[in-house]
């Protein structure tokens, strides 16, 4: 058994970021800065997880739920490894929740942590 989470994604850079949403590096920043996404340092450069992103936007139940994980005391990192780690009263990994409308379902269990 292995301690990494089962869920893998691609990581995105700030320059992947504005290419992929189309939007001015200044407008990235706010949409992190705003929690509508949650990036992390790697390598000493700070990247999202690319399933962070549907249809060229930030997946929209993300904002929230960031919100809720930050109130209870997540850092970024912290809030990604929650994510993407299976979590057992959801049945899969909080992020496969969120991307199939579950996000009811996620914020509860993340208020729950506190």
């Amino acid at each position: 058994m292995t301690d990494t989470p089962r869920f893998a994604t691609e990581w995105l850079t700030l320059p992947d970021l504005v290419e992929v949403l189309g939007e001015p590096l200044g407008r990235v920043r706010r949409l992190l800065d705003d929690n509508y996404l949650v990036g992390t340092r790697r390598d000493g450069v700070l990247r999202v997880p690319a399933v962070f992103i549907v249809d060229g936007r930030p997946l929209p139940s993300l904002r929230g739920t960031i919100i809720v994980l930050h109130d209870v005391g997540f850092d970024a990192d912290e809030t990604i490894d929650w994510l993407f780690t299976p979590e057992e009263t959801i049945g899969v990994a909080p992020i496969e929740a969120l991307l199939a409308g579950r996000k009811s379902e996620v914020r509860r269990v993340a208020a729950a942590l506190a």
